[in-house]
């Protein structure tokens, strides 16, 4: 009887799909990487008090005193042309420049999906329309487009910032959306559901869509880093963010001042800023290979 139950239930040496998944993520460690130290950055944006002792601001304990005393082994970084530690602000300034890279991500992701889900499943004069829209907008330089809108506002907050970089941060998202919607709209899923009577809104939203993010979601996180560096840039020359923001382009463009007197005021920010943008570019590219169904990049 053991006999026959062994021959006529053999054990599968199959691994669980689960498992199997983790363990091929386990062996990208350029993805594991990369996600620990976006997450690490995130984690400091958001809660800055868990690495570092002062607070609740960066301007605790301040003393003009110790103005821009070099690093020690209390204050790591040493300190702030205010007698501020530098550690403590460099750790704040995180929040400004990840947060704004966030928005600016955000809001292209949102314009570029509805915009490029429009323009691929209607066609014709709306997709013309759309497309000349963005042919324009791929016509103004980034940069100076973004100094023009900002040079609007007297006083610049996150908000402003992340909204003048998000006006021309779209056209290329809108592109990789009509791309995929076009691939994806006359499959056969998509027209059984409108021989059963699906309207437009239905099949946009619940089946073109979920089905053609893919591409654009590893685009806007790639452009996280970009919109990071973009705002540390415009900071830095005075065209971005203004005090009482902290932000590291805003550290920067002080350091600029004091860079053969004071180098640390200039290394620490800016090896925070590239590690950060680094981080953002490595995900994205990671998450890329992952989610590429040719497999073409593995």
């Amino acid at each position: 009887m053991t006999q026959q139950l062994t021959e006529s239930a053999p054990v599968s040496t199959q691994t669980p799909p689960k498992r199997h998944r983790l363990r091929s993520l386990l062996r990208r460690p350029r993805l594991i990487l990369s996600a620990s130290l976006v997450l690490v950055m995130i984690v400091m944006a958001a809660v800055p008090q868990l690495f570092t002792g002062f607070g609740p601001g960066p301007l605790e304990g301040c003393d003009i005193l110790n103005s821009n005393l070099p690093p020690s082994s209390d204050h790591w970084f040493g300190y702030d042309p205010q007698g501020c530690d530098y550690y403590t602000n460099v750790i704040y300034g995180a929040r400004a420049s990840i947060v704004v890279g966030l928005l600016v991500s955000i809001a292209s992701f949102v314009i570029s999906a509805i915009l490029g889900a429009i323009a691929g499943f209607y066609g014709g004069w709306v997709d013309a329309i759309i497309s000349r829209v963005c042919d324009i907008a791929f016509g103004l330089p980034f940069i100076l487009a973004a100094i023009v809108i900002l040079q609007l506002f007297p006083e610049r907050s996150i908000l402003t910032v992340a909204f003048a970089l998000a006006l021309f941060a779209w056209p290329g998202g809108v592109r990789f959306m009509r791309s995929s919607v076009l691939a994806i709209r006359d499959r056969e899923f998509v027209q059984a559901t409108r021989v059963l009577g699906g309207s437009d809104s239905r099949l946009i939203f619940s089946h073109i869509v979920p089905n053609s993010l893919t591409p654009l979601l590893v685009l806007q996180t790639l452009g996280i880093g970009g919109a990071i560096g973009a705002e540390a840039g415009l900071t830095f020359i005075g065209i971005g963010l203004t005090p009482p923001s902290v932000s590291w382009g805003l550290q920067l463009s002080v350091a600029r001042e004091y860079v053969s007197t004071v180098p640390h005021l200039l290394i620490f920010p800016a090896v925070f800023l590239s590690v950060t943008v680094l981080a953002f570019v490595l995900f994205g590219e990671a998450l890329r290979d992952e989610l590429d169904p040719n497999g073409a990049n593995r």
